[in-house]
């Protein structure tokens, strides 16, 4: 099954805006999370376990490294030769502004590198942060705040231990948005507690507030984790098959036609991965949604009388919510503040990993 018919994914989005395949890069940085090292708690999230997000490890490579292997697998597999930096394992905004800087200048240095992707906590986005980010946007590149909510549930958020509130998303997201940084949102399927359908509740929340684009994920129990020790105890029960293809659908559905799913699934590695084995079967997944849009004659916002097809191509929406300002000759000066991979492939964006701060799983 193809998806784009019936998806407006990141890889058309990117295609459509700058002509050629433009793939993700996952970089391990060395950030830590505010949920781990004290400063708001110890352990993280009851989902989190280290080795299911970093393919590099805990001793990450520099950057240029790190893009210089992604690079070489990306061009075998699809022969893409335009990228993002993605900011990918635990919390990428969680330094000083120096560093990050630092960083994201290493990242911006590669020739074939047009930009950033940014993944962190919806706590860990000060102005400074976001100021900075602007500015590369004012530069020309193509810039995404990837945030990780999964539920806009407090109660939710609390027996998983996030450590944050939906109130916390909600002020990141308005002030992203109002710096023209687009932000893509981090959802998860099947988390303790919540029914399926309480996932359409969340959607309609963060699509009140506003939002770029979407990463969906089933929660899946790995090795190591909090969540692990509940599932033996038989206290949490993962979300089945059927269940996830369709809540997907009917996200998909519900969401605008310009907003740009990121991805539909995630998968863990077999070595971790201890339930449902279905998220280690990520093609199996992908074909099932599309086979089920396709039988229901539906798409991206058809529930809301947008059809994805009717929609998306050629339309200029009245907020642009991609795309990259006009050049500016530098980053605009941030004063300092200090703060306490590779990859799959999906929609021709690789990737990788479970974070623990922003819950993504490969």
């Amino acid at each position: 099954m193809h998806l784009p018919p019936y998806v407006n994914t990141l890889g058309r989005a990117l295609l459509r805006r700058h002509g050629e395949r433009v793939h993700k890069i996952a970089l391990d940085a060395g950030f830590t999370c505010p949920n781990r090292d004290g400063s708001l708690g110890i352990g993280g999230c009851t989902f989190c376990n280290n080795s299911s997000f970093s393919p590099n490890g805990r001793t990450p490579r520099p950057i240029a490294e790190q893009i210089a292997a992604g690079r070489r697998v990306i061009l075998k597999r699809t022969g893409a030769r335009r990228y993002l930096a993605y900011f990918q394992a635990y919390t990428g905004t969680y330094a000083s502004i120096a560093w990050l800087r630092e960083l994201y200048d290493a990242a911006l240095a590669e020739p074939d590198v047009i930009g950033l992707s940014v993944g962190t906590r919806p706590d860990c986005v000060p102005a400074p942060v976001l100021d900075l980010l602007a500015g590369y946007r004012d530069l020309g590149h193509e810039v995404w705040l990837e945030l990780g909510l999964q539920s806009a549930d407090d109660a939710t958020l609390a027996r998983v231990n996030r450590g944050h509130d939906f109130a916390a998303y909600e002020t990141a997201t308005r002030a992203a948005r109002a710096r023209d940084i687009p932000v893509c949102t981090h959802l998860m399927v099947g988390l303790p507690g919540e029914a399926p359908e309480a996932s359409l509740t969340t959607l309609r929340r963060v699509l009140d507030v506003g939002t770029d684009g979407l990463k969906l994920h089933p929660l899946h129990v790995v090795k190591g984790t909090a969540l692990a020790n509940d599932w033996r105890r038989g206290e949490y029960r993962p979300i089945a098959f059927d269940d996830y293809v369709a809540v997907v659908a009917d996200m998909v559905e519900q969401t605008p036609p310009e907003v740009a799913f990121h991805r539909l699934t995630g998968t863990a590695s077999r070595d971790i991965l201890l339930a449902p084995s279905w998220c280690a079967q990520k093609w199996r997944v992908l074909n099932a949604i599309a086979a089920e849009l396709e039988r229901r004659g539906t798409c991206q916002g058809a529930e809301l009388g947008r059809r994805l097809d009717e929609n998306v191509e050629g339309r200029t929406p009245a907020r642009p919510v991609l795309g990259t300002r006009s050049p500016s000759s530098r980053v605009p000066a941030v004063p300092e503040r200090e703060l306490p991979g590779v990859h799959g492939v999906i929609f021709g964006v690789p990737e990788a990993g479970l974070c623990a701060c922003q819950g993504t799983h490969r």
